[in-house]
């Protein structure tokens, strides 16, 4: 089978990235008074863990290197965090509850995903403007994730869920953005129009090579990268 037969790997990516972002930010948000996260172990373990790992084979056979990169450690992240969340693992009583230690503990978690996902910002740029706000609303979330669990642990409760509620709002954000890459997937695929992706592509292949008229193949780039460098 040749390669450009094959489907685009990219809706299923963003969908399982978006649906499971956008519980888990309506949870950290207090949306309608839900906090605990025990049931959104399914989404976290199957539609993203499982569903980001299989797009990402199909993105390492279309030679995306990005997108097999991203798909495929954040399908691993979604899955190891439904881990955590499993009650029977016993994750949180090995702290002893959720102790100043267990609080340190997940922040360094998360702080080390911020790192991650910064690179991950950086490459996206010359992509498209849906896509940088993904990951530009998802660092955000991150540090602000990361700093609630250092208030928490300093016993500043009050301040670490305000601003769990800042972090889950620009997780709602992240998620938006990918709900849109999901429709301009779908849509390029089975519908007579196209929902646009403004892409930045062109800005910054100018500015590295020096050239002028470099936008005449971008919109064949963008149909080569629709789903790549996705969550």
């Amino acid at each position: 089978m040749a390669i450009d037969r094959l489907a685009n790997p990219g809706p299923l990516g963003f969908g399982g990235f978006a649906t499971t972002l956008m519980t888990l930010s309506l949870s950290m948000m207090g949306f309608r008074g839900v906090e605990n996260q025990t049931i959104f172990i399914s989404n976290l373990c199957f539609l993203a863990g499982v569903g980001l790992l299989i797009s990402a084979q199909w993105e390492m056979i279309k030679g995306n290197t990005f997108a097999y990169t991203v798909l495929a450690a954040f399908g691993l992240y979604y899955g190891g965090y439904g881990v955590l969340l499993a009650p029977s693992l016993g994750v949180i009583e090995s702290y002893g509850g959720k102790t100043a230690e267990y609080y340190n503990a997940f922040a360094f978690y998360q702080l080390v995903w911020c790192i991650l996902n910064f690179l991950f910002l950086l490459a996206s740029l010359p992509t498209n403007v849906p896509n940088i706000v993904v990951y530009a609303a998802l660092e955000l979330c991150y540090i602000f994730n990361c700093t609630a669990h250092f208030m928490k642990a300093d016993g500043r409760v009050e301040l670490g869920e305000e601003i769990t509620k800042m972090a889950g709002a620009f997780g709602f954000i992240s998620a938006t953005a990918g709900f849109y890459l999901l429709a301009h997937g779908l849509c390029q695929d089975t519908c007579p129009f196209d929902i646009p992706l403004f892409e930045t592509k062109c800005f910054f292949r100018r500015r590295r090579f020096g050239c002028e008229g470099v936008c005449e193949d971008a919109q064949v780039l963008a149909d080569q990268d629709t789903g790549s460098g996705s969550v």
